[in-house]
């Protein structure tokens, strides 16, 4: 291992906090932040703050308050040597004279992959790799798994009773929350790229799928599985799909009038390949990521939550606990799909995190890497 100092895992961690910053604003881009350091002190710091805009690096060295020249620059990825929307990251590094850089991580970005660190290397930059590795790694898993896999990061998010009921026997279901975890949902929807709901919950609670609590930092695009196209034309969805953008996927063979009707409204239609009960979710998946969408949150209803969660198509859950009893063996349950036939096979969640939220409390849960394919899932009860 690198001789790596306690001052250097500060700085790095200082990095990864300003990185965090852009969460909302880069996607696609990762969250990146840098810090300049000269003789044990911060001289400059920045973090990539919008798509488009500069990159952590020239905006540290911008806000620089003396010389660079000789000074260690810590940052959450290895910057870019190519020319994009902003030209390379290393050459405005070469051109500072900095002594040296140390990365978090390689960026797996074909069009960097190594060679920002080699081009630092030539111009005779000491370059250092892996500092807070795994830190990095979970602050931009999304970016990752996109960049990798061509795949968003899928959030899969219900509010549910202590007893594990997301409504009563006759379909009732609001409020479970309360207020501070319909606003923490809000904050969330105004961050990711899509919101997906199946078109038994567009039909059932007309829902807009918009964040209304706060100003978004981005505009979620709503996406309604609905096989056969039955969303209404006097849907919510549907009246402001001029407004916010409204994808809805359907089956090859869904009715032709009924599509030119919703794209009459303002909506697009995607056709995806049809499974058994339902659309392939993994082709699905696989259009959102074509279309560079980094985070995509999951609001139901249960039956597709239950068929992302038997495919194993989820990277995070977002459990919204109420301090309730609901109680009914007919009251409904988030997952509501085939489920694990024994105890040993149930999905096992390590490093849940537990914060008081409201009355209630949120539980979140990054789980583990499946090394299933969408392109070899099976659909279950996909709810659309």
């Amino acid at each position: 291992m690198r001789p790596w100092t306690p001052e250097d895992a500060s700085f790095m961690h200082r990095a990864l906090r300003l990185a965090l910053r852009g969460q909302g604003r880069v996607e696609p881009n990762p969250m990146v932040g840098c810090v300049i350091v000269r003789e044990g002190r911060v001289i400059g710091e920045g973090w990539h703050r919008r798509f488009g805009g500069p990159h952590a690096e020239v905006e540290a060295l911008r806000r620089c308050r003396s010389s660079p020249r000789g000074a260690t620059v810590y940052v959450a990825l290895e910057p870019c040597c190519h020319y994009g929307k902003t030209p390379p990251c290393t050459d405005a590094l070469i051109a500072a004279r900095v002594r040296r850089v140390v990365a978090a991580l390689r960026d797996p970005n074909p069009a960097v992959a190594g060679r920002g660190l080699q081009r630092l290397r030539r111009a005779g930059v000491r370059v250092e790799l892996g500092l807070l590795a795994d830190e990095a790694g979970e602050l931009n898993a999304p970016y990752l798994k996109l960049t990798r896999r061509r795949l968003p990061w899928l959030i899969l998010k219900w509010a549910q009773s202590l007893d594990g009921k997301i409504a009563t026997h006759t379909g009732d279901s609001k409020w479970i929350s309360d207020a501070a975890a319909r606003a923490h949902a809000h904050r969330t929807r105004g961050r990711v790229d899509a919101i997906i709901v199946g078109v038994h919950t567009v039909l059932r609670d007309d829902p807009r799928l918009t964040c209304r609590v706060a100003r978004p930092r981005r505009i979620a695009t709503r996406v309604v599985l609905d096989s056969r196209l039955r969303t209404p034309a006097d849907a919510k969805l549907v009246r402001t799909s001029r407004r916010v953008p409204t994808w809805i996927f359907c089956r090859p063979d869904a009715p032709p009038a009924r599509a030119r009707r919703l794209e009459r409204a303002g909506c697009v239609i995607r056709r995806v390949r049809a499974e058994r009960d339902g659309l392939s979710l993994g082709d699905m998946l696989r259009t959102l990521g074509a279309a560079g969408m980094t985070n995509v949150l999951v609001e139901g209803g249960s039956r597709l939550l239950g068929a992302f969660f038997d495919q194993r198509l989820a990277d995070e859950l977002h459990i919204y606990v109420a301090p309730l009893l609901i109680g009914g063996q007919d009251a409904l349950g988030p997952l509501h799909g085939i489920g694990a036939a024994r105890i040993r096979d149930a999905l096992r969640l390590k490093h849940a995190k537990w914060a008081r939220l409201g009355d209630g409390w949120l539980v979140q849960v990054r789980l583990a890497p499946t090394v299933q394919s969408p392109a070899r899932s099976r659909s279950r009860k996909s709810g659309n």
